[in-house]
């Protein structure tokens, strides 16, 4: 389903700062102090990669007692910086009061978190705050992966009239350990970009990886996954910073690792890779209907041995028989050069519908409930 948004393009309210360069906004996690703030911004401002100037003025901390931002008057320090550097500036925003002090500082874009976009009511009331105003805004992916959240803050916020507005795609908080402080779920974004083509996604491979050392590896994946920009924060010295130092990298770094990064176009020009690509798409169409048809034909087999389970009074779920289909499938998976945690992704996937399946042949004409804990 298409969302309805009415959204001006990127172009028309911010642009990369170089031609052949990815658009970024870049600035310390937190503005600690006036001389830190501006004299990060001067360091930024001379790589001349940056589009606009971010910085934490207000932050939602887990626990009290934790640094909560400098506060109202860190909007002052951020108006010198624009006024000595030129540089836009972006702040986050967490409540009506936020959004009023920020504006009435001359912010030039402001950002809804990814805890506030977790909460209807938040961004409800920074929705109204925002009646009547000509301001960019960007929303970020709530902490956990629900798409329906991030959807319906971004609808709140374009009801409110704000039409120039872009996603941040920040990650998601998981139970499963990995090398990234919140998991990219790339699907997710995607899934947000199939629903609003129109709608630009920022990358924060910050937030993301919550190492300097992995910023480059999901920056590049981003810009190859054709997101729009790119939000990096950095710090004149990350090594005291109050809030995130192992997630910031200083200005001459950005400037290294923004150089290293290739920018790729998403319109095909030459009529021989035009040619070539449908020709290697229409293949995946072939076999992407057959893989569909042979899924149907296993449902139907999945229904007949639900059927002979219920009429011989056997449980859904053995347990043998699903490791032995999980451990044969993913090794022949393995030998084709399929990645395994695909495989096993893919087979729960198919096992579960089995499962569904099975589940309401069990229930018709019984009127009995299936004991859960066999699905």
């Amino acid at each position: 389903m298409k969302l309805d948004l009415k959204i001006q393009p990127l172009n028309t309210w911010i642009k990369p700062a170089q031609e052949n360069q990815p658009l970024l906004i870049a600035g310390p996690c937190s503005a600690e102090t006036e001389e830190q703030l501006v004299a990060t911004a001067h360091l930024l401002a001379k790589t001349g990669r940056l589009s606009a100037l971010r910085a934490g003025i207000w932050k939602p901390r887990t626990r009290p007692g934790e640094f909560e931002g400098i506060g109202s008057i860190g909007l002052q320090w951020l108006k010198r910086a624009k006024e000595e550097t030129g540089l836009p500036t972006a702040v986050e925003v967490a409540t009506a009061k936020h959004v009023e002090e920020a504006l009435a500082a001359g912010v030039d874009i402001l950002w809804v978190g990814a805890r506030s976009t977790a909460n209807p009511f938040t961004v409800q009331e920074i929705a109204d705050a925002l009646r009547g105003v000509d301001v960019p805004v960007m929303v970020k992916n709530p902490v956990n992966p629900d798409l329906s959240l991030w959807i319906g803050a971004l609808e709140r916020i374009n009801n409110a009239g704000i039409t120039k507005l872009a996603g941040i795609h920040r990650g998601f908080s998981s139970h499963e350990k990995s090398a990234f402080r919140n998991e990219p779920m790339w699907d997710l974004a995607i899934n947000l970009k199939t629903h609003a083509p129109e709608l630009p996604i920022i990358n924060d491979p910050s937030h993301i990886t919550g190492s300097r050392d992995l910023i480059p590896y999901v920056a590049q994946k981003a810009l190859d996954m054709d997101m729009q920009g790119l939000m990096i924060e950095s710090h004149i010295d990350p090594s005291v910073a109050w809030t995130d130092a192992k997630q910031q990298v200083t200005p001459s770094a950005l400037d290294e690792l923004v150089g290293n990064l290739t920018l790729r176009k998403p319109e095909i020009k030459s009529a021989e890779v035009k040619d070539a690509l449908a020709d290697l798409r229409n293949q995946i169409d072939k076999i992407d209907d057959l893989v569909i048809q042979k899924l149907a034909e296993r449902m139907q087999i999945v229904e007949k041995i639900g059927n002979y389970k219920k009429d011989n009074g056997i449980t859904i779920l053995q347990v043998n028989r699903w490791d032995e289909i999980l451990q044969k499938r993913t090794r022949y998976g393995k030998a084709l050069k399929l990645d395994e945690n695909f495989t096993e992704k893919l087979l729960e996937l198919i096992h579960s519908e089995s499962i569904r399946k099975q589940t309401e042949i069990m229930n018709s004409d019984s009127g009995i409930k299936e004991n859960l804990t066999h699905a």
